[in-house]
């Protein structure tokens, strides 16, 4: 066995490196992601118009299982995995993301809303008329370049022979390597239209051209409100257009009203319906306004319909205006016209577009007619023989009978040789051997049939030579002069646009940009109420008058403040939260209320508010902090003055410890402190010197074992401050007067 050579090649790995990128970066740009300017197809997409096409899966034929097409494509055409074909499959046949659907689906093929389409074992399909007729039709006739599959075991076409700019009619879009296209679908009538104006005129300018395409006919209607935009985004191919959804106002009977969404934006097709309804909501709850009653989304199979009730009094256009502003029901679609022209991708303007589709469909014109003529002239050649035939019927049958095998009357048809055959005369003889047919007239004579040489059936073969000579003159005319190509290709462009034209869905208008105005604030004195599960509310002041015993008995916090304030929350963990009342709507008082951990960073599982206070007081005052452990000190309220709503510190905690009071000081005022063991002490406040948030204190009592302090008091030193402990009733200012830091005095309970 003879050793093979080892033949190692040397390179440059940087170089094999941006070779091999470039070689994958063009096979996905080419063979995956980019549409075909000719068909506005991409291979996926080609191939499974095809693979249906070969399956007989025609408008007029019965739905065929989606996995059966899927499986078909994936075998001869298309080897790169099921999800993609299948896939392809759904939105060629999803009438809300394609102007014109190419694909019949029967079962669960998705919705608007963003709903997947069932599995492809659940769901069936089959081609549309229009997909057979514009795409697929004359494939038979050598249009197209046919070309070898992966596995060189099948052929497939190279393009559809397709007679419309399916690339503007369905518009497309993808991801490839390094470049993306995004381009949107227009209308079937107007671009029919302008495909016939160009044809017309080759020099059509695109302002031109924009009399016939107004502009993009998005399937979920809406409207293009930039307008002028548009020339310069159809002249570069590049461009972004705006588009909003189309709203109505309806009044109800209570006063109320309901804004109703019935087209949405062509980019809020999918989950962008779900996201725009929580845009909504988060106006509500960011307070951007406060009109918003209920939100609900109403579509069906018959359209969209998404429901927003306004308060009675709300301004709907002001609202409209702010949903332009603030949410997705105005959007922008990024326009990219690119796509795979002469195998290379190229970014093209709408005349460029038009030209290529245009210049595709002369190529194909002029195969098609090469290939109908080349049929026509053999039906001529094979008439003209039979029709001589006919005249020389008896010398023909004399033939045949005389000669021994096919070979020798075809012999004698085409080349008048006459050796072997038996004539009943030598004039016989003669004649045949100056025939001279042509072998396809001489097989056609000897297969001919005796039927043929009925009177009706000669007169038939007559009328069908002359139509076949109509015909040829036709096709040469066709052929010959690009005039009469042209009125060809118009005639076939307005028999679709008759049979499948509709109505424009998108408006184009110039319209201004929304305005949205928000509501002059009120200020006003309110009520903020906290119950003991931490749920709070703003009530006005007449609500509170008219429930001051209920609030006194229920709540746990009642203050009053501005609307436009904010309330300083203080925990036993050491922290201080700041609640804005704006974030609060105003509320009755039997509504359950916010709770607090929503509009705080507030953790009410594991921490318990201390003390609340208007925050515009607190930074005017004192407070004296008591912790467990009995350190104590005094922080001024500027301390705390914090212009963002979240957690500051408000004292520093060693490890275990926990705050049990915050009271307000004032001036010559007496501390007490009070511990699980029933110790008390009173000291006056001076001893405990002002520190800043951050300080841990200083001892205010000495504790033993796992004693703690458990509650503090401030009294004035002439008032008589009385507390009820255990049985008794205690005397504050009747405790014994120490220093800070002692242990105090034991009172039994």
């Amino acid at each position: 066995m003879a050793k093979i050579e080892e033949k190692i090649i040397k390179t440059e790995y940087s170089e094999e490196m941006q070779k091999s990128y470039v070689d994958y970066a063009m096979s996905v740009i080419v063979s995956r992601a980019l549409p075909d300017v000719r068909d506005g197809l991409k291979p996926v997409q080609r191939r499974t118009l095809y693979d249906m096409r070969e399956l007989g899966i025609t408008y007029d034929k019965p739905y065929r299982k989606s996995a059966r097409i899927v499986g078909d494509t994936m075998g001869k055409y298309h080897p790169h995995g099921d999800s993609s074909i299948y896939e392809a499959l759904v939105v060629m046949s999803q009438d809300f993301k394609k102007g014109l659907p190419l694909i019949d689906g029967h079962g669960n093929f998705g919705t608007i809303e963003g709903d997947g389409a069932a599995a492809m074992r659940y769901t069936e399909a089959r081609l549309k008329k229009i997909t057979q007729l514009a795409l697929l039709d004359d494939l038979d006739k050598d249009t197209v370049n046919f070309v070898p599959n992966f596995d060189e075991t099948e052929k497939e076409p190279e393009v559809l022979p397709c007679r419309i700019p399916n690339l503007l009619i369905n518009g497309s879009e993808g991801i490839a390597v390094g470049m993306a296209t995004n381009i949107p679908p227009h209308n079937f009538g107007e671009t029919i239209d302008a495909m016939k104006a160009f044809i017309m005129n080759e020099e059509i300018s695109t302002r031109e051209l924009m009399r016939y395409i107004k502009g993009p006919d998005f399937p979920t209607g809406g409207i293009i409100i930039n307008k002028d935009e548009l020339k310069n985004i159809y002249e570069t191919g590049n461009g972004k257009i705006r588009i909003r959804g189309v709203v109505s106002v309806e009044k109800l009977k209570n006063g109320h009203q309901n804004v109703v969404i019935t087209e949405i934006p062509y980019t809020m097709v999918g989950a962008g319906i779900g996201k725009f309804l929580q845009e909504v909501a988060a106006l509500s709850e960011s307070k951007k306004t406060q009109d918003i009653i209920d939100i609900s989304n109403q579509s069906s199979k018959e359209g969209i319909r998404i429901v927003i009730e306004l308060k009675a009094n709300a301004d709907a256009e002001n609202f409209i205006n702010l949903l332009y502003k603030k949410t997705h029901l105005e959007d922008t679609f990024g326009v990219n016209m690119l796509a795979i022209k002469d195998g290379r991708p190229e970014t093209m303007s709408l005349r460029s577009v038009l030209k290529a589709v245009v210049d595709f469909q002369y190529e194909i014109n002029t195969r098609k007619y090469n290939s109908l003529l080349s049929k026509e002239m053999e039906k001529k050649e094979i008439q003209e023989g039979l029709i001589k035939a006919c005249n020389l019927i008896d010398l023909i049958i004399e033939i045949i009978r005389g000669s021994s095998d096919r070979k020798m009357a075809e012999d004698c048809l085409v080349k008048g040789i006459t050796d072997g055959i038996k004539f009943k005369t030598k004039e016989s003889a003669i004649m045949a051997s100056q025939l001279m047919f042509t072998e396809r007239q001489a097989k056609a004579i000897l297969d001919m049939r005796l039927y043929r040489l009925i009177g009706l059936e000669i007169a038939a073969l007559n009328k069908d030579h002359e139509n076949t000579l109509a015909n040829i003159y036709r096709y040469e005319d066709i052929l010959d002069r690009k005039e009469s190509m042209a009125q060809v290709i118009i005639a076939d462009l307005e028999a679709l646009k008759k049979e499948f034209g509709n109505k424009r869905k998108t408006v184009i208008e110039n319209a201004e940009e929304a305005v949205y105005k928000e509501k002059e604030f009120e200020e006003m004195d309110v009520y903020f109420i906290m119950d003991r599960f931490g749920y709070c509310k703003m009530i006005d002041v007449p609500t509170f008058d008219r429930n001051k015993d209920a609030i006194a008995e229920e709540m746990k916090f009642c203050l009053p403040v501005r609307n436009n304030g904010r309330i300083a929350v203080f925990t036993e963990n050491g922290q201080m939260h700041t609640i804005k009342m704006t974030d609060l709507p105003m509320s009755k008082f039997r509504d359950k209320g916010v709770p607090v951990d929503n509009i705080t960073n507030y953790d009410s599982s594991s921490d318990m508010i201390i003390y609340a206070e208007d925050l515009s007081t607190v930074l005017l005052g004192r407070y004296l902090f008591v912790t467990s452990a009995g350190m104590c000190k005094v922080t001024g309220g500027t301390e705390f003055d914090v212009s963002s709503r979240r957690t500051v510190t408000a004292t520093k905690l060693n490890e275990g410890d926990r705050i049990v009071s915050i009271r307000k000081v004032r001036t010559e005022e007496n501390v007490i402190l009070q511990s699980s063991n029933g110790y008390f002490i009173r000291f006056n406040i001076n001893e405990i010197p002002e520190m800043k948030k951050t300080a841990a204190g200083v001892k205010g009592m000495k504790l033993d074992g796992t004693d703690k302090v458990e509650n503090a008091y401030i009294t004035d030193i002439v008032s008589e401050n009385v507390i009820e402990y255990g049985t008794r009733t205690v005397s504050l200012n009747s405790i014994k007067l120490l220093g800070r830091g002692a242990k105090g005095t034991k009172i039994k309970a």
